[in-house]
């Protein structure tokens, strides 16, 4: 059986990818159904939800339509992401091949890095870099991917550690290939999947710490985030407590659609490896 029909047959996984499906269509959206500046003031102040139907969620404290934020929310949240997991897995899987293939006093500097890395947590990192930085977009991603880089870094020491020796990777020695390109070439692709697996726990940790940064003032100001309309929110919680609670459904069920999605698929490309 083909890997798509093992993916469907798990309810949890399809359920988690309607849901990243959902936050994929808000975000490529956006512009198209909220045409024009999302923070513009669209009608009175503090509207709530269903009272009129052209501001279906209702206002924030300034007039500003809640769906009109939401959806341009979604593309940030989803690019932080994406970008800061894919940096973290790139940083991690070059610093885990070298070190797994080179051994020696390259692998022991190396995982000495990695240990310093791992002796701050990784949120404040973030926050210490993007207070001393400066907040943007591309400085939160980077952020949050020197935080995250150290787990798919020793998982991938740990895969190149065991494939090192094999067959193969000796008859690559025998031909003159250069070490180099024997770890990215032969070596890195065989160690991936183990690494890839991370990839889902990465996205959903650096939405939520894009969305922390954003809560305490430090997210991208020129851009709507769901972190600042939750923060936004706190100001009138009492009054107004919908300004806080939609943003914070939307970010759990992006999480919830990122985690359910990814272990969907690592299930299924375990089974997949498990019958082969």
């Amino acid at each position: 059986m083909s890997a798509l029909p093992r993916f469907l047959r798990r309810p949890e996984a399809v359920a988690g990818a309607i849901i990243l499906a959902l936050l994929f269509a808000m975000a490529l959206f956006a512009s198209l159904l909220f045409p024009g500046d999302p923070q513009a003031i669209a009608g009175p102040a503090l509207l709530p939800p269903f009272q009129d139907w052209s501001l279906p969620l209702g206002t924030d404290r300034l007039g500003r339509d809640v769906v009109a934020e939401l959806f341009h929310g979604a593309p940030t949240s989803l690019a932080v992401g994406l970008a800061a997991a894919a940096a973290a897995l790139f940083i991690g899987a070059v610093v885990g091949t070298l070190a797994g293939f080179a051994g020696g006093l390259v692998d022991e500097g190396l995982m000495r890095i990695t240990d310093a890395f791992q002796t701050v947590p990784s949120f404040l990192l973030a926050l210490a870099f993007v207070s001393v930085v400066g907040p943007s977009l591309g400085v939160v991603v980077t952020a949050i991917a020197l935080g995250t880089w150290t787990g798919p870094a020793r998982v991938a020491r740990a895969e190149v550690l065991s494939i090192r020796e094999r067959d193969y990777v000796a008859g690559a020695r025998v031909i003159g290939m250069h070490p180099l390109e024997i770890a990215f070439r032969e070596v890195l692709p065989n160690a991936l999947p183990p690494v890839l697996a991370l990839s889902s726990v990465i996205v959903a940790a650096a939405i939520l710490t894009e969305a922390a940064l954003s809560f305490l003032g430090l997210g991208d100001p020129n851009r709507v985030t769901w972190g600042g309309m939750i923060a936004e929110g706190r100001t009138v919680l009492r009054t107004a407590p919908f300004l806080s609670i939609v943003p914070g459904i939307a970010l759990v069920l992006t999480v919830l659609g990122v985690y359910l999605t990814g272990e969907g698929v690592v299930e299924t490309t375990a089974v997949r490896r498990s019958l082969s």
